[in-house]
């Protein structure tokens, strides 16, 4: 950013721009009606439990992107998504770590976690949020990851935790591999969940046939591909995924084949049953 050449003026302009912006930024939110948690910072203990949570390790001394940098652990109240103070009580701290940064004194590094491609303040909030400030690209940082079951691929704002939880949730119902998850996709969230009871309805059905107890991973592993992808074959074969996903369709159509015809098999006549079905 400019400078005088009195790092003192400097930082005081600095801390005041930042604030000025984060008001008006908070102003134009509002105007465009847009979701409350757009401007929020992540919480990392809420994301860390919707992913689900299954270790971590140090890394280390590391170069971590500023603009990477989007939760915190214990200070989302104290700034926004960008980090740019919320209020005047943090002023003098940061107007203090503003001049030694002006002045080219040594910074410490920051404490973070990471959690796939996102980092998540431990301490340093305030060095975090001079260097968005000031426009740095990068920011040293003592690094730990966290590795979880599901990636945080996707993840925006707070809103959509719910859709990674319910997706983590699927997922401990029905332990897909990797390779197969990456095929189940919907657009509501919540058709997770009716998907998961379709799946053990139909390992239940599958056990009183064979007469024999199977655990989740053999019905979920069964069910994709003696239920699953024979199904989606034969829809795409009908055109009846339509503009919704593969999965989407599948769990539809399931749907209506019991409505309909009260039974789980599918065969020809099912298929050209739920063709002529106007709620589809």
């Amino acid at each position: 950013m400019p400078a005088t050449g009195f790092p003192t003026a400097d930082a005081e302009n600095d801390f005041l721009r930042v604030r000025r912006r984060q008001v008006l930024s908070r102003l134009a939110a509002w105007l465009r009606r847009e979701p409350d948690d757009v401007n929020e910072v992540l919480p990392f203990d809420e994301v860390v439990a919707a992913l689900g949570r299954t270790g971590e390790r140090r890394l280390g001394l590391q170069v971590v992107p500023v603009d990477a940098i989007v939760g915190s652990v214990d200070r989302t109240r104290d700034f926004d998504r960008l980090f740019r103070p919320r209020s005047q009580r943090t002023r003098e701290r940061w107007e203090r770590l503003a001049r030694a940064q002006r002045r080219g004194e040594a910074i410490p590094p920051i404490y973070a976690y990471k959690v796939g491609e996102l980092y998540f303040v431990r301490d340093g909030h305030h060095r975090v949020s001079v260097a968005h400030a000031l426009g740095l690209r990068s920011i040293d940082a003592f690094v730990t990851e966290v590795t979880t079951t599901i990636d945080a691929t996707g993840i925006s704002r707070r809103g959509d935790l719910i859709t990674k939880d319910l997706r983590r949730v699927f997922l401990d119902r029905v332990p897909l591999p990797g390779a197969a998850l990456c095929t189940i996709l919907v657009t509501d969230a919540w058709s997770y969940a009716e998907l998961s009871e379709t799946v053990e309805a139909w390992g239940f059905r599958l056990m009183q046939q064979e007469a024999r107890y199977l655990d989740r991973e053999t019905v979920a592993r069964r069910w994709y591909a003696e239920e699953y992808r024979p199904v989606v074959r034969m829809l795409e074969q009908a055109d009846l995924v339509g503009d919704r996903t593969e999965t989407e369709a599948y769990l539809h159509l399931a749907c209506q084949r019991y409505r309909l015809t009260r039974t789980h098999r599918w065969d020809d006549d099912v298929v050209d049953r739920l063709r002529a079905d106007p709620g589809r």
